[in-house]
């Protein structure tokens, strides 16, 4: 629900005159979110300007007038022509000379930037900078009330629980035929998120020996590995439960058929481990200490220990992202390699921490969920951390 008072209070806190959401057509999620416009259809431009006091102001079309009616304001600027359009948004602005919107300059955080180079720019013209809502986006738009906290926890215990079901399905199969495919693995535990009420955008990964080491490895028809007695095994898997508003729970483990694992890909795994603990560990003391905390410095935390063990270059993605109604939301990353996410990491949030060393033979990622209440408390969630590969006898 729209709390004005408080989108008002995290205005003048940032030092921001207002707030300027604007969607046309659904292409701002993140505004649509915030206004409570997601359901419908909604055809014609709009916009709302949250002042930092005071009543908002609304920008409609003629044959969409009463899109913006649910929300507080009574000035509501109906518009026809393009022309009209523009003088309307010069009303909203009218005296505000700081604003912020989904924008990024550089686009230096393609998941802030919904607001196209256009629109920016007639804001521009009419007087006002426009400056980024990345922190306003994430209280407004990726913090999780408590239904959404007990949903994660939810999904959390089926997606655990999906672990379990893909190594006993495994060893069953090796043993019952010799082998069992990736694709067959896949199948298996879009099953059991099935069964247990989940959802999911996209099927888990599972990939094979070198395929492993491909970060975002689809299997299909196509490319399908057998797993068989001395295969390395790596497992990405996200669901959240059928519900509206529930929000996902991402995880990534690896095995390996055998009794006896590779020393190498003993090696390989420790390094991880450690890094994985070190960006927790990051995160922990950061809140236990009250200090503002932002995502690259969670990513620099853990890709220290991973640089330091020779493997710098074979970590070629972000430590983690944020997580929220999609696998990868819209509030703080933990990155500082693929952009320099400066936004805090906040209360009510929740995001992966998944370091990774990719190698042509094989590769392997930890991947566990971090969730910050409103207390400050850290909770890791998905069962307990993965400490040592796990073994697939047969």
């Amino acid at each position: 629900m729209f709390d004005l008072a408080s989108v008002q209070a995290a205005i003048r806190d940032q030092g921001l005159d207002g707030w300027l959401l604007y969607d046309f057509r659904g292409l701002n999620v993140l505004a649509a979110r915030v206004a409570g416009t997601t359901d419908g259809h909604r055809s014609r431009r709009w916009a709302y300007f949250i002042p930092k006091t005071g009543a908002p102001k609304k920008l409609v079309h003629r044959i969409e007038s009463a899109g913006l009616d649910h929300l507080p304001g009574g000035d509501k600027t109906v518009y026809l022509k393009w022309q009209e359009f523009e003088a309307g948004i010069g009303h909203l602005l009218a005296g505000a000379k700081r604003v912020a919107m989904e924008y990024s300059p550089r686009n230096g955080n393609p998941y802030i930037s919904r607001v196209d180079a256009g629109t920016v720019e007639l804001v521009r013209d009419l007087g006002a900078e426009v400056v980024s809502s990345g922190d306003l986006i994430q209280l407004f738009e990726a913090t999780w009330d408590d239904a959404q906290w007990a949903s994660h926890q939810e999904a959390a215990k089926h997606t655990d629980a999906a672990y379990g079901v893909a190594w006993a399905f495994i060893g069953d199969e090796i043993r019952k035929h010799g082998f069992v495919t990736e694709t067959a693995v896949q199948a298996r535990i879009m099953k059991h998120f099935a069964d247990h009420g989940l959802t999911t955008d996209h099927p888990p990964i599972v990939g094979e020996g070198p395929h492993s080491g491909d970060p975002h490895y689809a299997p299909s028809a196509a490319t399908d590995s057998r797993i068989v007695p001395g295969s390395f095994v790596l497992i990405d898997l996200w669901a959240k439960m059928d519900k509206p508003r529930a929000v996902y729970s991402d995880l990534t483990r690896v095995g390996f058929v055998g009794d006896q694992v590779p020393a190498k890909i003993n090696e390989v795994f420790h390094v991880v481990i450690a890094a994985r603990d070190a960006a927790i560990d990051r995160v922990k003391r950061a809140f236990a200490a009250g200090e503002p905390l932002q995502g690259w410095q969670v990513d620099a935390a853990c890709r220290e220990v991973i640089e330091k063990a020779g493997y710098g270059a074979y970590f070629v993605h972000r430590t983690g992202h944020n997580i929220g109604q999609e696998t990868h939301g819209n509030g703080c990353h933990m990155d500082g390699l693929e952009t320099r996410e400066e936004r805090r990491v906040m209360r009510r949030t929740c995001f992966s921490i998944e370091p990774g060393i990719y190698l042509p033979e094989f590769g392997v990622r930890s991947e566990i969920n971090i969730y910050v209440d409103k207390d400050g408390g850290v909770h890791v969630t998905g069962g307990a951390l993965q400490t040592e590969i796990r073994r697939v006898l047969v």
